[in-house]
């Protein structure tokens, strides 16, 4: 603040052009331009801020400069944009008043980067949040898209605004933004398909061509080389400082922040690239048999390509660009165009699409940023218009761009000079009234509605008959001969003046701005802005969506033979509600100056800057502040803001506004020629004395808000200490009853527990008269049963699983109990096993039934009986039925079937064995010849006396069978099995079942059979000789046989 301070009072370069000491244009210029060489671009008159372009980045735009000027008095810190954004946005916030900021300044001076720098500040110090985040990242994404599509190189600016911007940003109750609205004003069409050289089209062209990647290129139907296009003057996108590529990028991505849809965007650049290909599109003269002469496509590639991208009939746009339908009467006629009027035609229609697009481009922004809810809201704009033009050439773009210049200096004329002097005199403020140029007689020039130069123009394109150029400038001149601000040669000859700088077909205009010499050339035509309608009808036809809804009038349902408003006409209906829209508004004035015409940077010309500073009419500005009082408001809202510096208006005031006031500051002992007493606001002079009311302000609101919170602190404390000692009260009390219920709680144990003794001893007492000599045995009965209960109880609590394998069981808890506990053991496992046994099928349960037995006759008896575990019990093995050789086996065993397999039989006499097939059923033993399959030997079980085996792995038995019984008489069966434990099994259960017997089983080495010449003892031996497919038998005399096994 200190540093802000000695800036201002700095006598070299004070920052506030008010305290100027001596006041002259010289003086002025030498001040801006001893500031401009300390790099201070900013400087003051009053609230108006002077910026002096530098042409190069500065680092005073940091987030650090955002912080200092944040809530800062206008007046405490350096000159900046930011503090008049500050003061804008605070106004409006605070004070609920509009603010408009405008920006003026020739073209290069700046405009466009200041209207830039103020939105940004307002984004940077307004609210966070989501939704605020997104509002205001739209607003400023909106800049990219704009300057893409309407701004272009020009001699003096490489990124001039070759239209007006004015965008509406509203704020809620908060001061948080809602959104937005853009308003633009007169698009340079015309340079679409001319410019002059040194200058570019617009940038959206450039970037598209540099930027686009090649499958965008191709299906657009673009080619990269900007040399390619005439509407580009076939010449070279080359922009020193300007990458077209990264700014196209940085469109796209601006475009997806405000919420295009990639088809919109694809619709655009498809639009886009047909204006950028009309300009390719060439004709060619001809002659038709009537002798009239037409024209035609010379090339008709360019015109398909068109015709692809916008989905039309090449025909149908060749049709409109070489003929012309012209309605007489009740009559329609098709007229052919000459070549001029083929590529007047061709030019008009580029033209209007593009201008068309750029209006449809701003309403879809503002579908976007617009405020969608009915709140009520403030407004803040901010204008962003072209400059003052001063060419070589000057013709109707020129003309109409001054005229709204002309139409801004009159608001800053009327709203900082005029108005300004007019509050004095009706508040009763006496002072030195200052002289100021009023330039409404030139605004009145231009815009009369009967005799102002637009008028006569209008009039000029309606009247019927030969109308061009000349005839407008002769009317002109008869009407305006007298002007002062007017001449031309005509005027000039008839006052005798001779001027060679003044050419024919030209009038010049005496601008607030400075003398502009106008070639009337083309004024008609830009003007009428004339559309054929049947090109409008073409693009209605179009199949591409965009394209269509930019030519309504092209419906030949719709077909109006009213003709459009003039350019002019519009254009002045623009200014005229911008105009409107700015005197509702609080006007902030950023006043650009371009210091050198060769955009070079921190380079300061004197003469360029002078003319500036004359046609601004800063001087006048700054006598005006001198003289008068740099700060008034009414004595309302004064005494509202500042009551509380005096202990007599605070905190209220009962008498008059005025009355109240006047106590307020003689309280504060201002001098007397600082303050001004009005009918209705006080005034005060120096911006110094409103700081030092502000600074006496904010350490009185200090002051005030440590009394607030010491108020606050102390209710906040009494109201806890209220609530803490009504708290303390009911836990005492709850406190005291519950120590009162313990107390008589355990008084009633107490009592209980001496009622218990005292019957426990009566009991007692008794029971030793009468019952002592069978009390053990009653107790130890009684401990017993509750042992017990407490055994059986918990047991049936935790019984182990029900699973057959496992054979847990709970411990007994007593050594009493060892014996039950084994016994239900026992009884529960076997209670497992029956309900297992129980849920099995019977074909799983014989089988099961079967390895028992087998377990029973052979476990850890025979070595073979481990490796049979493996080999499933199959019963069948020889597959009677299936078989039709074994039909009459299957017969003898007919449906007691027990086991059909192959044995081997050892003769008797040598030991040799041979094959048999053996059938047991329910009755009998069948051995059968297998070749011949037919029952050999039939034993009926109740013959068999016995079976022996050996203890080892082999399949060797031997058949005791009766001597009683036919068979028996030939003596016993030697057998060898491949399946002997099931064959003994199966045997076994057979018999038991058959007779009720087991079968005698004997396993043993030694044993002795019965032949028909006599016994015979067996020995079985254990030796590698014996053979792999089974035992050996080998005669050893008469009534002795040896069987090697393994």
């Amino acid at each position: 603040m200190e540093g802000a301070s000695s800036s201002l009072l700095d006598a070299e370069a004070v920052a506030d052009l008010v305290l100027l000491d001596p006041l002259t244009e010289e003086s002025l210029v030498q001040t801006l331009r001893e500031r401009f060489r300390r790099r201070d671009i900013y400087t003051y008159i009053g609230n108006v801020v002077i910026s002096v372009n530098p042409y190069t980045s500065l680092p005073i735009y940091t987030p650090e400069k955002v912080e200092e000027y944040r809530n800062c008095s206008f007046f405490a810190v350096k000159p900046h944009i930011y503090a008049i954004a500050d003061d804008a946005y605070r106004s409006l916030r605070d004070r609920d008043r509009d603010q408009c900021i405008l920006i003026t300044g020739e073209s290069g001076a700046g405009k466009t980067e200041a209207s830039k720098l103020v939105m940004s500040y307002v984004a940077a110090v307004s609210s966070k949040g989501e939704e605020v985040n997104k509002v205001k990242e739209q607003l400023l994404q909106s800049n990219p898209v704009l300057e893409a599509f309407g701004n272009a190189k020009t001699v003096r600016n490489d990124n001039s605004s070759r239209f007006g911007k004015y965008m509406d940003i509203e704020f809620d109750f908060k001061g948080e933004p809602l959104g937005g609205v853009i308003s633009n004003y007169l698009l340079e069409k015309s340079r679409i398909v001319r410019h002059v050289k040194g200058e570019r089209n617009f940038h959206i062209f450039y970037q598209l061509l540099a930027g686009a990647s090649p499958q965008l290129l191709q299906q657009l139907k673009l080619r990269q080389d900007c040399g390619h296009y005439g509407y580009l003057n076939r010449e070279g996108s080359n922009l020193p400082g300007m990458d077209d590529a990264a700014n196209f990028h940085a469109m796209q991505d601006a475009m997806r922040v405000i919420g295009f849809s990639p088809a919109e965007v694809t619709e655009l650049l498809q639009v886009t690239a047909v204006v950028l290909k009309l300009g390719n599109v060439q004709l060619s003269s001809s002659f038709q048999a009537s002798g009239m002469e037409a024209c035609s496509i010379t090339e008709p590639r360019e015109l398909r390509e068109i015709c692809e991208l916008i989905g039309l009939e090449p025909g149908t746009l060749e049709r409109a660009l070489c003929s012309r339908t012209v309605k007489a009467r009740d009559e329609t006629v098709l007229t052919t165009l000459t070549v001029p009027q083929g590529y007047y035609g061709r030019d008009a229609l580029a033209k209007n699409i593009y201008s068309r697009l750029f209006n449809w481009l701003v309403n879809r922004i503002n579908a976007s940023i617009q405020v969608k809810s009915d709140k009520q809201r403030k407004v803040m704009g901010v204008l962003d218009i072209y400059g003052f033009e001063i060419f070589q050439d000057n013709s109707f773009e020129q003309f109409i761009i001054n005229y709204c210049n002309e139409k801004l200096q009159q608001i800053f004329i009327l709203m900082t000079l005029k108005e300004e002097q007019e509050e004095y005199v009706r508040e009763g403020i006496q002072w030195t009234p200052v002289e100021f140029f009023d330039n409404s007689i030139i605004c009145n020039l231009i815009e009369n509605s009967t005799t102002g130069i637009l008028a006569m123009l209008d009039e000029e394109c309606l009247r019927p008959g030969v109308v061009n150029e000349d005839t407008f400038l002769t009317k002109l001149n008869q009407l305006l001969a007298t002007h002062k601000h007017y001449e031309s040669k005509e005027t000039q000859n008839a006052r005798r003046v001779t001027d060679a700088s003044l050419p024919p077909r030209c009038f010049r205009i005496h601008h607030y701005a400075g003398k502009v010499t106008y070639n009337v050339t083309g004024f008609i035509e830009k003007n009428n802005d004339l559309l054929f309608r049947d090109l409008s009808q073409a693009m209605w036809a179009a199949r591409h969506a965009l394209l269509r809804s930019l030519f309504p009038e092209g419906d030949p349902q719709k077909v109006s033979l009213k003709l459009p408003p003039t350019a002019g006409s519009q254009f002045k209906s623009s200014v005229a509600m911008l105009m409107r829209n700015l005197y509702s508004k609080n006007p902030n004035y950023i006043r650009c100056i371009k210091p050198n015409d060769a955009k070079s940077a921190m380079v300061f010309t004197p003469e360029l800057v002078l003319a500036q500073v004359r046609y601004l009419g800063l001087l006048e500005n700054v006598r005006v502040r001198r003289a008068g009082y740099a700060f008034r408001q009414p004595y309302g809202p004064f005494l509202q803001r500042y009551k509380m510096l005096n202990a007599r208006t605070w905190p209220r005031w009962h008498g008059g506004d005025r009355q109240g006031t006047e106590v307020l500051l003689a309280g504060l002992a201002f001098p007397a020629e600082e303050l001004a007493f009005g009918h209705t606001k006080i005034f005060i002079r120096s911006p110094r004395t409103l700081f030092d009311l502000e600074r006496r302000r904010q350490e009185r609101v200090a002051q005030l808000a440590t009394l607030i919170q010491k108020m606050f602190r102390g209710w906040r404390c009494r109201t806890q200490y209220q609530l803490m000692r009504k708290s303390q009260i009911l836990i005492s009390a709850w406190f005291r009853g519950h120590r009162q219920k313990n107390r008589y709680k355990q008084m009633k144990r107490s009592v209980l527990i001496l009622q218990a003794y005292a019957r426990g001893w009566k009991a007692r007492r008794t029971y030793r008269k009468y019952f002592r000599s069978n009390a053990s045995t009653c107790l130890a009965n009684f401990i017993y049963r509750r042992l017990v209960q407490r055994y059986l109880v918990g047991l049936a609590k935790n019984l182990p699983p029900l699973s057959v394998t496992d054979r847990t069981w709970p411990p007994a808890p007593y050594r009493f109990l060892s014996d039950a506990n084994q016994e239900l053991k026992n009884i529960f496992y076997h209670w497992k096993c029956k309900k297992y046994r129980d849920q099995l099928p019977a074909a799983r349960r014989a089988q099961l039934q079967a390895r028992l037995c087998a377990s029973e006759l052979f476990k850890d008896k025979k070595t073979l009986y481990p490796k049979s575990l493996q080999q499933p019990f199959r019963g069948e093995y020889l597959g009677l039925k299936q078989n039709p050789k074994y039909q009459k086996l299957h017969a003898v065993a007919k449906d007691k079937l027990v086991m059909a397999d192959t044995v081997r039989k050892v003769n008797r006499a040598n030991g040799k064995t041979v094959p048999r097939l053996l059938l047991l059923t329910t009755e009998h033993l069948v051995l059968a010849d297998p070749k011949a399959a037919q029952p050999k030997t039939v034993l009926s079980l109740s013959d068999i006396r016995g079976v022996s085996v050996t203890r080892f792995s082999d399949g060797f038995l031997a058949l005791h069978l009766k001597e009683v019984s036919t068979v028996g008489a030939k003596g016993d069966f030697l057998l060898v099995s491949d399946h002997l434990i099931e064959l003994v099994t199966r045997l076994h259960q057979t018999l038991e079942a058959t007779t009720g017997q087991a079968l005698p089983l004997h396993i043993t080495d030694r044993f002795s059979t019965r032949f028909p010449k006599g016994d015979v003892s067996i020995t079985v031996v254990e030796s590698p000789k014996a053979g792999i497919n089974g035992p050996v038998c080998k005669k050893k005399g008469s009534n002795k046989m040896e069987v090697l096994v393994h």
